[in-house]
């Protein structure tokens, strides 16, 4: 197929992994995830990579250079290159989100189930 169709909702909501990279093209990169509570993405920053965020289920926190706000279902979050960032699960359900990439920051069909296999991952492309 020359492109990937998706209900993005149902798919974000049914997810139980941490990361699930769902497509890959030349210039951009749809993922799904699922935060546990009290976890976090872990702070990052992007030199060469923009971000969409878009927050499906749950409740927390979004950090952008520093600058904390509360995100919830319906929440995006535009993070541009540079961008030192982070997003916490302040709740006690998960935080079901996806995200989109551009250009892609994972390896295609890239599946980590919890955030310990994702730091473990020294195969990523490098952003």
């Amino acid at each position: 197929m020359a492109g990937y169709i998706v209900n993005i909702e149902e798919k974000t909501e049914q997810n139980e992994n941490f990361r699930e990279v769902l497509f890959t093209s030349p210039h951009s990169q749809l993922v799904v995830m699922s935060l546990q509570p009290n976890e976090d993405i872990g702070m990052e920053t992007h030199e060469k990579v923009d971000q969409f965020i878009r927050i499906e289920a749950g409740e927390g926190k979004a950090v952008l250079n520093g600058e904390e706000n509360l995100i919830s279902d319906g929440s995006a979050i535009v993070i541009p290159a540079g961008t030192e960032h982070n997003v916490i699960n302040t709740s006690n359900q998960e935080l079901k989100l996806y995200t989109i990439y551009s250009p892609p920051n994972h390896r295609d069909k890239t599946i980590h189930k919890t955030k310990a296999e994702a730091e473990a991952d020294t195969e990523d492309i490098p952003s």
